[in-house]
């Protein structure tokens, strides 16, 4: 039984090398085909308001979407409006949004170097129809991963304290 497993690999062995070793020369009659590699993906065209994140993007013209259509920002900052709107803002906003980084939504500071105070007070008050109708919103919306601002059922008076604490952040 060993002799002829011995010549079955043997064997085996002898037709691997026998077929693996050659190579066929071809013949050349005069014809060949050359072919090209045509690209069929166009590059897409970009848009200038794509190449910067809606984060960063400044508008301000926009007023958004919500019952705010005008607010008159003082000269000075009222600091006790804005530690009524620092509270507001650590017990209400916190859980999402932090100073200085990118969390599950924009860092505050520097809002309105970027919107209008109104879009702002918009956003806090009426998230859900800015992310519906207003298109710096909906980018917002793509950029944090389609995580909503949820709305919190703030006052106006509670979402303008928050603004006068965002004017200190700046």
């Amino acid at each position: 039984m060993k002799t002829v497993l011995k010549g079955i690999t043997l064997l085996f062995a002898l037709i691997m090398i026998g077929c693996g070793g050659k190579k066929e020369e071809k013949k050349d009659d005069g014809f060949s085909v050359q072919r090209k590699k045509v690209q069929t993906e166009q590059p897409a065209e970009t848009n200038t308001t794509d190449q910067v994140k809606a984060s960063e993007r400044v508008d301000l013209t926009t007023k958004g979407v919500g019952p705010v259509k005008s607010v008159e920002l003082a000269p000075e900052i009222d600091q006790s409006m804005a530690e009524n709107g620092k509270k507001v803002y650590d017990q209400m906003c916190l859980a999402c949004h932090r100073i200085g980084k990118k969390f599950i939504g924009p860092a505050p500071n520097g809002v309105l170097e970027r919107r209008t105070p109104e879009w702002v007070m918009n956003m806090i008050l009426n998230p859900q129809e800015m992310v519906q109708q207003d298109p710096l919103a909906k980018d917002l919306l793509q950029e944090f991963n389609g995580s909503p601002m949820s709305n919190q059922g703030l006052t106006e008076d509670q979402a303008r304290a928050i603004l006068e604490y965002f004017r200190t952040l700046e």
